[in-house]
């Protein structure tokens, strides 16, 4: 353990040592390519423009290089690889696109991440607004924040593990040491194997996700709501408002832009969740789900690369246009501001 963190520690000391003399090389290196003499104000105007101008893309050089590498030439070669077979070696046109289209298992797992949709993003905004509303108007407000945001230190697995103990299923006369089974025996229930329960299944995967990023959307809305000039709530106050019409008519119309952003944020986490149903049913019992449909004909039964390359590139094709209308939503709020 303690040489994990180390390696780690090292490895982040010597990444921002690299970049800092990276950036400090490069600048000086302009500065000699395009010097600024005393006695020429016009050549010295004109390098001094010319440095402004280079240095962003010298400085992003390495960035965008990175993105080319590791972004732009998979999203190609995941495109071309979609043509050919399982082995990647003979063209067969469109033909996985053809089987995508008519295969059961695809179209059910459409369906479950459309549903992913319909739940994850309204239940986490909704409840991250409700929480951050409540927490501001307590005085133990900040030590409730700091437990609901405290799952999102948890990875999505170590957070599947602990939900199964909660959903914990055991037969016949046992104990039941699963917290959700031993509540609906002792209000009389008969205990259930609740992951394996067709439909109502996706919704316990689904809490899973909510417990994990209501945090996120309360903090972002918290910092939102503070941000709401304290002469609208009182004018609103004066006026004769009540306090669900103060949230509802002054509040959410005035943060509605980052609530957007908040939506948009977790629509695109939904459509690439992978490790929750990867360990609690690997898509057993109709839970399968876009990733992890592209993930077991990759890697599993010997594995056909074409049909893979389809999945991946419909999970890419759902989310590239919320990213680019959230990176317009969150520069436009920039711009107001």
């Amino acid at each position: 353990m303690l040489v994990q963190i180390a390696s780690a520690m090292g490895v982040v000391v010597a990444g921002v040592f690299a970049c800092a003399l990276y950036y400090w090389l490069s600048d000086k290196l302009l500065s000699a390519a395009l010097p600024v003499p005393e006695g020429d104000a016009r050549k010295a105007s004109a390098n001094l423009n010319r440095r402004a101008t280079i240095r962003p893309w010298l400085f992003l050089g390495p960035a965008l290089l990175l993105l080319a590498v590791y972004l732009v030439y998979p999203v190609i070669a995941t495109f071309i690889l979609s043509f050919y077979d399982r082995s990647g070696g003979n063209f067969v046109g469109f033909a996985n696109y053809r089987w995508a289209f008519f295969d059961a298992q695809f179209r059910q797992s459409i369906f479950n991440n459309i549903l992913w949709l319909a739940v994850v993003p309204a239940a986490c905004t909704f409840l991250g607004l409700v929480i951050a509303v409540l927490t501001d108007r307590i005085w133990w407000g900040n030590l409730a924040k700091s437990l609901i945001f405290m799952p999102m230190a948890i990875s999505f697995v170590g957070a599947s593990v602990i939900w199964k103990f909660i959903y914990e299923f055991r037969g016949g006369n046992e104990t039941q040491i699963g917290l959700l089974n031993a509540i609906v025996r002792a209000i009389g229930g008969d205990p259930q194997v609740w992951i394996s329960l067709p439909f109502w299944n996706n919704f316990f995967l689904m809490a899973i996700l909510i417990w994990i990023q209501t945090g996120f959307a309360m903090v972002i809305l918290s910092a939102a709501l503070r941000g709401i000039p304290e002469e609208t709530v009182e004018a609103a106050v004066i006026d004769g408002a009540n306090g669900w019409q103060i949230f509802w008519k002054i509040m959410v119309p005035q943060i509605w832009g980052t609530i957007a952003v908040v939506w948009t944020t977790i629509t695109i986490l939904v459509l690439k969740v992978f490790d929750i149903v990867l360990t609690m049913t690997n898509g057993q019992w109709n839970t399968m789900v876009l990733a992890n449909l592209m993930f077991d004909w990759m890697f599993r039964g010997g594995g056909d690369s074409g049909r893979s390359a389809v999945i991946a590139l419909v999970i890419m094709a759902a989310v590239t246009p919320i990213m680019i209308w959230n990176i317009r939503q969150a520069n436009r709020d920039m711009g107001d501001h």
